[in-house]
């Protein structure tokens, strides 16, 4: 059953960090390069999407790290689990604190309502995303190596 347990939350941090990994080298520099408007519009778009699914992600990958580590705890590789739900608890401060204000404004701009500073919120959000990425990424390596 921890075996299931681990490899279960191995996979959905996994696929977090997939998702974030993309938002930051993928989408948002092809929505950058879109002409006129139409970045902003998809940012606007994604931050309404994302900004409902990923919250939900998040913590429920912070639950399964927390369960796992309580499961495992006098196996090999528990010091791991507990760092990488460190890392993850960061991540979600790291979001409530700096990344989700910005998105909450973001996603309701439109080319009419957006204010005149506008891009460079969005490139603090992306500099803010870019760390969230590599802290994310860090706990995904600890949980992976937690399971040799």
């Amino acid at each position: 059953m921890l075996n299931a347990l681990e490899v279960f939350t191995t996979v959905t941090v996994g696929l977090m960090v997939g998702v974030e990994f993309s938002v930051a080298f993928v989408i948002n520099p092809i929505l950058n390069a879109l002409p006129e408007d139409s970045g902003q519009l998809g940012r606007a778009h994604g931050g309404r999407m994302l900004g409902a699914l990923m919250p939900v992600w998040y913590i429920g990958s912070l639950v399964l790290v927390a369960v796992w580590a309580v499961a495992g705890w006098r196996h090999d590789g528990a010091g791991l689990v507990v760092g990488a739900g460190v890392l993850l608890i960061v991540s979600v401060v790291m979001s409530v604190l700096l990344l989700v204000p910005i998105n909450n404004r973001g996603k309701t701009w439109t080319p009419e309502n957006r204010p005149a500073d506008w891009k460079q919120q969005m490139n603090r959000w992306d500099r803010y995303h870019y760390v969230r990425v590599a802290v994310i990424i860090a706990a995904f390596t600890l949980l992976v190596t937690a399971l040799t």
